[in-house]
């Protein structure tokens, strides 16, 4: 594109240039571009202030919110000034300065990708072509980060983040990009972001609609929802209706006596409710317009004598006692009936004399009324269809079937020395000067300056008006839906294409941002108004509607779609469910697997439809993706040895590989035939090949050769191995584990484990879970292997020389295996405290501490170098690494080291920092975990019985039990488990457990899916929260124990 060159403001390169646009991701990601300074020479004091002006810039998040308290107080703690420097330490103080502010910093830091400018772009791709003329096709990454930092003009970014970025583009390891890939990464996430918007304002409706069956031939002419959730309908032969949400009848009357033989019934032809006063309002062909109470349906009054017939009806309360009724009739004139003083005036008209049973007022005599107002429009050459009062815009808005005045925006009243001719009539009739006045119903017409006409091919049959988005809409006979500023009648702003017929109603959801229309081909659909697309389509087959659509209605109090046809039917939104204001989720989904990423610091959790990417360092979301029809229901997931690509299995069989910084889809693997869905996949390194290993329910083995350079995008497996067709699995493979060099292990529904030889294809040996003897008669027992797992540990007893193999067992217990003894059964133990099943196990780097999760929500950690086989116990192990696990509920946690367990959860309003200990929550937080009772500590000053002498005497009952407490013989073995627990560190023999649990109790089919382990940070020193901190007894009690 040549530099200089006139380009559309809606293309791509024209949003770039735009003064608002200066990046590629400007609209989804961070707003503009910030500023970045970093510690350097100079004067101390000077520099310590830019630092944290600079900070305190950033801090504000892309979302308008303010910096966390943590951060806060880490800013004022860090700028603390030195009042006295001695000669020869002032490097030493700049050091010190750089590492406490660095931290923190980085928490601000930017985003490469999401600053890149269109100029930006075209100096990236100058540079890289200056590379291709060289011979080169692409750059590694030492030139790379030279090419960034010169061309972004951001001199003071990072290495770390030039290198990350280069990663993300470099997902196969080959350690050069090409102008292409670069190109490639950038498109792809910006396509993903914006997906990611889409998928936000997500909307359907429930299908298929409530629906009631109208046995009747006459069609309902308009439905009036009230805020109660009641729907009031009436039809063309007078009968009205109240039915519930659910479409149950409330009340059914006929409005319309029978008239004389020689002549026709009365016809309605519209309705509307006058929710203010109770009214049910209702507009005849015999040129009336008849009141009735809504609660009862008795008759109230009526206007007759009308001029023409009123085809649409419409009534609006415009102040205190005031209204404003309007009707549209065939002649194309809209008249306008303003009324103050409306409760006297009704109660009035009732007490008139009654025609057909029903107080009757004259047109001619309603407007001699010092409280009525009488105007009529001649506006269209052609029938109203439809009439309005905005009281938003002070205005009257009408359509019809013409093209040079399809619709028309006017004013309520002449607003030229035609008003003061009506007052001066007003004043004339009020004062009786004028005993006989005859009401002229000859139309006025409107100044060109009263009134907004806007001509639209083939008419306008209906339209809505929205003030807060100043948006006018309008549909009609070509099936286009014109977005309009209502202001302008030049052009429309806006065209939303996708109705295949005419289109019969629209209405605008001011509090959503949608358009919600409806066709004569019973199609209705959802659109965003700020994205102008089409969110959702309810078709008529989904949605059960059948018939010629005759009314339709929107409730913003119910959210939902009343339509009129051959029945009538109610299309409710799906509304999801409101959690509690304390709960935290990170999906709006049910959680399947997550995984740890080293190469990125980053965490991937899955749920079935979508995979998010978090910053494990702040907690903040970096990237999402998913979400198509392509992508089935995730249900396990592994990375590459690099760490560079995600590979997700699904319920269709398929397993897919993944850039997942930018949701580019590389490679699809799948069966031929029929596919089952995966339970479990592995990558599977045999020498110097790699491959991809899927389990499932297929049961079979399914083995895939991964070859990054291969960009086939379906890949088929390798044949199977024979033994693994002759004698594998019976059962549902549920669980793979690899134990290199060649070593692999498969379990099953049935219990059954085979461990298999990688190399030859064989299987070395097979073995069954045992029962103990408590297990052999329960009925129903669940022996499924959920998870398996391989130890290498020299200082394991009994397996020092050879790998042993974990298995999770029945009712809570852990099995352990011999390999090389061909499966022999070498000991268990109940891990699980409430013989639960263990869903996950995982382990650290050394194979020296055991994670298991059981099915209701418990880890427990376990001490595999204290395993006694003899005895079937395991020790627990205090010493908590930073864990994570994933469960069937929308929210991912991670517990941090420590003697108290630390809780963060992805997505929490508020960012952490891992090596920052002011970030770190309390243990009593989330709110969940503190109202549990098993957060209740097991202290035995707990379980001392209280009477109600104890609550009057309150000081002589704290002294029985201090001494009580202190003779009980058990006193000195509690205290010091107490104080082993609060040190383990010195009572590295002692017996002590942390159980981290999830408080929302789970079924026993909503198992622990996915559990990992990640090797903590170098954390700082963090405040003293033990027990013993904030316990006066403990800390009472371990004094007098070191004074003795």
């Amino acid at each position: 594109m040549p530099l200089g060159g006139k380009i559309r403001s809606s293309s791509a390169s024209g949003r770039l240039e735009t003064k608002h646009g200066t990046s590629i991701l400007s609209d989804l990601g961070r707003k503009g571009e910030r500023k970045r300074n970093t510690s350097g020479t100079g004067s101390r004091g000077e520099k310590v202030t830019d630092d944290f002006s600079a900070l305190r810039r950033e801090d504000v998040s892309e979302d308008g919110q303010e910096q966390p308290e943590w951060l806060t107080r880490e800013l004022l703690k860090q700028n603390r000034r030195r009042h006295s420097v001695t000669l020869g330490d002032k490097a030493e103080i700049m050091r010190q300065q750089h590492h406490s502010i660095e931290p923190t910093r980085r928490f601000c830091s930017l985003v490469i990708d999401e600053t890149i400018s269109l100029d930006n772009l075209q100096k990236l791709k100058l540079a890289f072509e200056e590379f291709e003329s060289g011979g080169l096709r692409s750059i590694d990454a030492k030139n790379f980060g030279r090419v960034v930092t010169k061309c972004l003009g951001l001199p003071k970014t990072s290495n770390a983040q030039i290198q990350g970025l280069f990663k993300k583009i470099d997902y196969s390891g080959r350690g050069r990009i090409s102008w292409g890939d670069f190109c490639t990464h950038v498109l792809q996430e910006y396509k993903e972001k914006q997906e990611t918007v889409r998928r936000s304002k997500q909307v359907a409706f429930t299908l298929p609609a409530t629906i009631k069956t109208l046995c009747h031939g006459a069609s309902i002419v308009n439905i009036c929802p009230t805020h109660d959730g009641t729907i009031n309908t009436v039809r063309e032969d007078g009968l009205v209706c109240c039915w519930t949400p659910e479409l149950k009848p409330l009340q059914t009357q006929h409005m319309f006596s029978e008239g004389p033989a020689n002549r026709k019934s009365k016809w309605a032809s519209d309705f509307t409710v006058m929710t203010e006063y109770n009214k049910l309002m209702i507009a005849t062909g015999d040129r009336e317009i008849q009141l009735y109470e809504l609660s009862t349906l008795e008759p109230h009054c009526q206007i007759n004598a009308l001029e023409t017939v009123p085809l649409t009806l419409d009534y609006s309360y415009t102040g205190p006692d005031e209204c404003c009724i309007v009707y549209g009739d065939t002649e194309g004139c809209v008249t306008i009936i303003l009324i103050s003083s409306v409760g006297d005036t009704l109660r009035l008209w009732n007490k008139l004399p009654k025609v057909e049973n029903i107080p009757t007022i004259a047109i001619d005599n309603t407007v001699l009324s010092a409280n009525v107002t009488f105007i009529r429009w001649k506006v269209h050459q052609d029938w109203v269809t439809q009439a309005k009062y905005f009281q938003s815009f002070q205005a009257v808005v009408s359509s019809s079937n013409e093209e040079s005045a399809s619709l028309v925006i006017g004013c309520l009243l002449p607003l030229t020395d035609a008003e003061q001719q009506l007052i001066e009539i007003r004043e004339a009739c009020y004062e009786g000067k004028i005993k006989k006045v005859q009401l002229s119903w000859t139309p006025q017409l409107r100044a060109s300056c009263d009134q907004t006409v806007f001509g639209i091919y083939k008419g306008v049959k209906t339209f809505d008006l929205c003030e807060r988005h100043s948006l006018l809409v309008t549909g009609g006979m070509d099936k286009l839906i014109r977005m309009w500023n209502p202001h302008f009648s030049g052009k429309p702003t806006g065209i939303l294409k996708g109705h295949s017929a005419p289109i019969v109603y629209l209405c605008i959801s001011s509090e959503d941002s949608r358009i919600f229309s409806v066709s004569t081909d019973n199609a209705v659909k959802i659109w965003d108004i700020p994205d102008q697309c089409c969110l959702f389509t309810a078709d008529p087959k989904a949605s059960g509607i059948h018939g010629d659509i005759s009314a339709c209605s929107y409730s913003p109090a119910m959210k939902s779609l009343c339509i009129a046809a051959d029945c009538i039917a109610v299309l409710s939104l799906k509304i999801r469910p409101q959690l509690h204001s304390r709960l935290t989720v990170s999906h709006n989904e049910p959680v399947t697997c997550c995984g740890y990423s080293e190469e990125f610091h980053q965490v991937v959790s899955c749920t079935e439809g979508s995979v998010k990417i978090w910053d494990f360092d702040t907690g903040r979301q970096v990237f999402e993706f998913g979400g198509t029809r392509d992508l089935s229901a995730i249900t396990c997931m592994t990375f590459d040895p690099k760490g560079r690509r995600l590979v997700t299995g699904g319920g269709d069989g398929c397993l897919k590989i993944w850039n997942f910084n930018n949701g580019q889809c590389l490679k699809t693997l799948r069966k031929e035939g029929k596919c089952h869905e995966v339970c479990d996949c592995i990558f599977l390194q045999v020498h110097r090949n790699l491959y991809v290993m899927s389990v499932g329910r297929d049961r079979r083995i399914d083995i895939y050769s991964d070859v990054p350079e291969v960009f086939h995008h379906v890949q088929r497996p390798q044949p199977s191995w024979q033994d693994d067709l002759k004698s594998g699995h019976k059962e549902d493979i549920l669980c793979v584990a690899q134990c290199p060099p060649s070593l692999l292990a498969t379990s099953s529904y049935d219990g059954e484990i085979i461990v298999w030889n990688v190399v030859s294809g064989l299987i070395q040996c097979r073995f069954v879970s045992p029962l103990l003897n408590e297990q052999e008669n329960i009925e129903g027992l669940d022996t499924s292997v959920p998870s398996i797992i391989f130890l290498k540990n020299s200082k394991l007893q009994q397996f020092s020389s050879s790998p042993a193999l974990l298995s999770s067992g029945a009712l809570g217990c852990i099995n352990l295996w011999s390999i090389l003894s061909g499966g022999k059964f070498m000991g268990s133990f109940k891990a699980s405290r409430f013989r639960q099943k263990i869903t996950k196990m995982a382990k650290t780097d050394g194979d020296t501490l055991l994670y298991a999760a059981d099915r209701i929500g418990y880890i427990y950690v376990y001490n595999i170098e204290k395993f006694d086989p003899e005895q079937n116990t395991c020790r627990d192990c205090r010493s908590l690494t930073v864990i994570k696990w994933c469960l069937p509920r929308p929210q991912t946690t991670l517990c941090a080291s420590g003697v108290h367990v630390e809780n963060w959860t992805f997505g929490q309003s508020e960012s952490w920092r891992v090596r920052i200990p002011s970030s770190w929550k309390h243990p009593a937080v989330p709110y969940e975990v503190l109202i549990d009772p098993l957060s209740m500590p097991d202290h035995q000053i707990l379980n001392v019985k209280t009477s109600l002498s104890d609550v009057i005497n309150p000081d002589n009952q704290r002294l029985t039990v201090s001494r009580d407490f202190l003779q009980h013989p058990s006193v000195t073995q509690t205290q010091r488990k107490i104080k082993s627990m609060l040190h383990p560190e010195e009572h590295k023999s002692g017996l002590c457990c942390e159980i981290v649990r999830h408080t929302n109790k789970l079924s026993n089919h909503s198992a622990l899916k996915a559990f990992d382990t990640v090797e903590p940070p170098n954390l700082s020193v963090r405040p003293d929260l033990s027990p013993a901190a904030i316990d006066p007894f403990i800390s009472s009690t371990e004094e007098q124990e070191s004074t003795e």
